[in-house]
């Protein structure tokens, strides 16, 4: 079923294939350089995970020589679409190489979007003197919104069956 998706173009199943191939998955031989042709064809094609995976790879040199240059690309477009984990990354590099005001306005924009990682971030600035009560009670408030927003009756019970079948046993 996945081959046949991946044949029609689909962008979600070509970086479910890349995802296997670069673990050796689902009895794929692990095959890296078969998974970045993959993941890079994915985002091609508009997957924002795809997107954001090849950032941590380029970043972290799994797969593919360490280049920041091109996770950084990877991670802005992934971003640009809505991804608040490469926000946070992005955040993650101004803040390392002393942009606080432009690894906050990162963290900020991940913060509204419900990234907890991004608004621990904003603590730490905080704490450390590097932003202002204003600006962490702004996105404590933002985080707080979009969590709000995730809420539901629904949600909350299969959030409740999910815990109380943990282990295989279910009640």
């Amino acid at each position: 079923m996945v081959r046949k998706r991946v044949d029609a173009k689909d962008p979600a199943a070509i970086k479910f294939l890349g995802d296997q191939y670069s673990i050796g998955g689902y009895g794929l031989e692990k095959n890296v350089p078969r998974a970045m042709e993959l993941l890079t064809e994915a985002a091609e094609l508009g997957s924002i995970d795809a997107h954001f995976n090849l950032g941590n790879r380029y970043f972290h040199g799994e797969g593919v020589p360490k280049d920041e240059a091109k996770a950084v690309q990877h991670w802005e477009k992934a971003a640009m679409q809505g991804c608040a984990n490469s926000r946070t990354c992005l955040g993650v590099l101004a803040v390392r190489k002393g942009n606080y005001e432009r690894g906050f306005r990162h963290y900020l924009i991940a913060a509204k979007m419900g990234d907890k990682v991004a608004l621990d971030n904003i603590r730490r600035q905080f704490a450390r003197g590097d932003a202002t009560k204003e600006q962490y009670a702004e996105a404590l408030k933002g985080y707080q919104e979009s969590v709000d927003e995730t809420k539901s009756p629904e949600r909350d019970e299969a959030m409740r069956l999910r815990t109380s079948t943990k282990g295989g046993h279910s009640r």
